[in-house]
């Protein structure tokens, strides 16, 4: 009876979190890629380099991406999609010296609760 419960949901391990969070860095690497982009001369090698580079990691993104959400039930996915809210405030700070506001952080920490409700699994009404 237990297994016939638990047949329609896939089990969440902390291992397949933090690859699909690996996923998500990398996408979040991304908008790091098109900002620095933005601070170069249009059409310069630099900016084409950058732009480039953005490119290729969301043509990686996507490939991994439909990987996650065939081995994710889709809601812990998207759920977990959001958490790239936190990974692209984190660059901000680290690689841009960007200021993060009381907002900011109140906005993030909800995000990363919802994240951790959803990760933390449901139970099945009976």
């Amino acid at each position: 009876m237990e297994k016939k419960k638990n047949e329609g949901r896939k089990e969440l391990r902390l291992r397949d979190i933090l690859i699909l969070q690996a996923v998500i860095v990398i996408y979040t690497l991304s908008s790091v890629m098109a900002k620095l982009a933005s601070g170069e001369e249009p059409f310069s090698a630099p900016f084409l380099l950058f732009y480039l580079a953005e490119l290729m990691i969301l043509g990686i993104y996507a490939v991994l991406w439909q990987q996650m959400i065939k081995k994710f039930e889709l809601s812990v996915a998207y759920t977990n999609r959001a958490m790239a809210l936190l990974w692209s405030m984190l660059w901000a700070v680290v690689l841009f010296h960007d200021r993060v506001s009381v907002k900011n952080i109140i906005g993030v920490a909800l995000v990363i609760a919802g994240t951790l409700i959803v990760n933390g699994g449901k139970e099945e009404m009976q």
